[in-house]
């Protein structure tokens, strides 16, 4: 089945150009030019990805990515013709996946998508056993990536799902920055070290009744993170 991609972008010649070269690839697009209208698309359908431009009509895309992080974790690349890391860390914060700054090449953005559906999609003939894992109230299900907290589901991006898959199928084990940059967001990743704090601290908040008194992802000063329950 054919990947689906909402593009959202309000310059018709850049979803234009992105729209031939994804569906060249054979994925199945859908496009948005405002921000009301992309996020009545996110509602009403389902996508493996999506890329959504900063600079929008109506709701700008920071507003649009953190209100489709309160009902899905599709991941979701900005785009920005903004280079300064602010910028860059602040869409990340609302719930963005990764990045890419304009202008850009098409092969680049095609990379990105490409990269970010291997990482949260497994082919059927290579599917594993379902791995679920239970621990101290918080139960993660690797096959359908949902992760519950005392019963209740909590609503992951596809990056702090992985580094808490990671870090739970290797509890004790202490991961620096750059070994978690590197293992979850790929060598090739441009963004540097604070991306992995951001995430850490989005994926305290949505799992730790105190995220400042952690109970499972944990700070082990001047190494890395690590889980213990």
């Amino acid at each position: 089945m054919a990947k689906r991609v909402l593009v959202v972008d309000d310059e018709k010649n850049i979803v234009k150009g992105i729209r031939f070269s994804l569906e060249q690839e054979g994925f199945e697009v859908t496009s948005a030019y405002d921000g009301e209208e992309a996020l009545n698309q996110a509602k009403q359908n389902e996508f493996d990805i999506i890329l959504l431009d900063l600079m929008l009509p109506k709701l700008s895309g920071l507003d649009v990515c953190q209100q489709i992080r309160e009902f899905s974790g599709v991941p979701i690349i900005m785009l920005t013709a903004k280079g300064e890391d602010m910028d860059k860390i602040l869409g990340l914060e609302y719930g963005a996946d990764d990045y890419i700054t304009k202008p850009f090449n098409i092969l680049e953005v095609k990379a990105r998508i490409k990269a970010i559906l291997r990482r949260t999609t497994r082919p059927e003939s290579e599917a594993e056993p379902v791995k679920v894992v239970e621990i101290g109230g918080l139960k993660m299900d690797c096959d359908s990536r949902r992760v519950y907290v005392n019963g209740k589901e909590i609503n992951l991006t596809a990056k702090e799902f992985d580094v808490l898959e990671l870090l739970v199928f290797n509890p004790n084990k202490v991961y620096s920055r750059e070994n978690l940059l590197n293992i979850v967001w790929g060598y090739e990743y441009p963004g540097d070290v604070r991306t992995v704090d951001v995430h850490i601290r989005r994926l305290r908040e949505k799992i730790e009744e105190n995220p400042s008194d952690p109970r499972y992802v944990h700070t082990k000063w001047g190494v890395g993170y690590y889980f213990n329950a």
